[in-house]
């Protein structure tokens, strides 16, 4: 182990390939071979893919798993405010020094050869993980999933969220083939969980399982999940579950609740693990009300409320969440990405918002200047200004009693706000 933070290892892995996304497997099985296929030594594995609902899946699946007492790693991308929020073991954020070593080992054994920086990162997770007990390994996709950095190992179950367009850049523009790369991560004779999807995205799926003999749970077939008088109502072969809502907000978290307890169900899980599935876990950044911090105190006394989804499917679903919640004025301060469709993202939510406050995100060089970020939003209905800072736009709002205010469009962004309204 060395001296340098992991900061300073992390600043040097995005130097080894001059692209930030090259979607192949080789380099990763390259340098997992040269670390002794740490792949191999994982935990029992739980892979997770699809456009949406990944993280909010997963966190389910890990509160149902460790309220039975399991040990749980759970690997996610991207990080918000900290590179640590990447990568759990065993239930705890991973510690500095345990960071710093594994990147360490990571980068001396890829030596000067070319790697992305997410796959040379996941290596170091799956080394880590591999090198800590624990029952269950969660790994989330980072994008697509046939050639993705984490599609190196054979799980006990894998699992595809709702499949929407994004990405198309890198996966196809269709969603026919953004689910063929979703679906990459079906494996010969591993059960698949399928949520809710769009009917040729379900025919690609199917294909795939059907060609590979890998059994199906999928939504609306053999498991079906709805909102009953304030109660979640799951059924399945085994049987009914009547439970609390998902403390997770927003009516899209239903499905995202259903996919995590019949995967919690086929392995098993009792009634007390699928309910702490629901009221337990914490997903920041996802339909998240800030209640205190520096960001909060400057909007008082307004509601401040957070959100990192980015794509239109994302969009709709904020729309439904602000639609489900009691009715005020509510204004948006937003900031994309130009890889990201913003109009598509935007026009559901011209439907339930009174106003945008547009920002560039700092420090990505990919950002949507402010200024066409309100072009767009007056494009689709929306009353847009621009702000130079997150600040400066919380400030107008400060005062407003009766306000709601949505901080949203980028994870990116979302990581900026949290690091501001750092609480210690």
């Amino acid at each position: 182990m060395t001296a340098q933070t992991s900061d300073a290892i992390l600043a040097r892995m995005m130097t080894l390939h001059p692209k930030v996304i090259d979607l192949t497997l080789d380099r990763v099985w390259r340098l997992l071979a040269a670390l002794d296929n740490p792949q191999d030594r994982l935990p029992t594995v739980i892979h997770i893919a699809g456009t949406n609902g990944k993280g909010s899946t997963q966190a389910m699946i890990r509160a149902g798993l460790e309220k039975r007492g399991d040990r749980v790693h759970a690997y996610t991308s991207p990080h918000l405010a900290r590179f640590h929020e990447r990568i759990r073991l065993a239930g705890d954020l991973i510690s500095e020094p345990a960071l710093t070593a594994m990147l360490d080992r990571a980068y001396a054994a890829n030596g000067p050869d070319p790697i992305t920086y997410f796959e040379i990162t996941t290596v170091a997770a799956l080394l880590a993980f591999a090198e800590t007990p624990a029952d269950w390994t969660l790994l989330e996709v980072g994008l697509g999933g046939r050639l993705d950095a984490t599609n190196v190992m054979t799980p006990r179950l894998s699992i595809i969220t709702p499949v929407d367009l994004d990405h198309q850049a890198f996966l196809g523009d269709t969603l026919a083939a953004i689910a063929g790369e979703k679906a990459g991560i079906i494996k010969r004779g591993v059960p698949c969980v399928v949520g809710p999807q769009h009917p040729q995205a379900l025919d690609v799926i199917e294909d795939r399982a059907a060609r590979l003999g890998a059994p199906l749970l999928v939504h609306g077939q053999h498991w079906h999940v709805t909102a009953e008088h304030g109660r979640l109502i799951y059924q399945d072969d085994t049987g009914l579950l009547d439970l609390p809502l998902p403390h997770l907000p927003g009516p899209h978290q239903i499905t995202n609740a259903g996919a995590a307890l019949a995967a919690l169900r086929h392995l098993g899980a009792d009634d007390l693990a699928c309910e702490a599935a629901v009221t337990r876990p914490y997903w920041p950044a996802r339909m998240e009300r800030l209640t205190r911090g520096p960001l909060v105190d400057l909007a008082a006394p307004a509601e401040l409320w957070l959100d990192g989804g980015h794509n239109p499917a994302a969009g709709r679903a904020i729309a439904d969440t602000l639609a489900a919640l009691p009715r005020k004025p509510t204004h948006l301060v937003c900031g994309m990405l130009n890889t990201k469709d913003i109009a598509g993202y935007l026009r559901p939510l011209s439907a339930v918002c009174d106003s945008l406050t547009a920002v560039s995100i700092p420090g990505e060089a990919n950002t949507i200047p402010a200024a066409d970020t309100a072009q767009v939003a007056r494009e689709v209905g929306l009353q847009a200004q621009t702000a130079d800072t997150v600040e400066d736009a919380l400030r107008r709002f400060a005062g407003g009693d009766r306000v709601r205010v949505l901080i949203c469009g980028s994870l990116y962004l979302a990581g900026h706000v949290m690091r501001l309204n750092d609480v210690g």
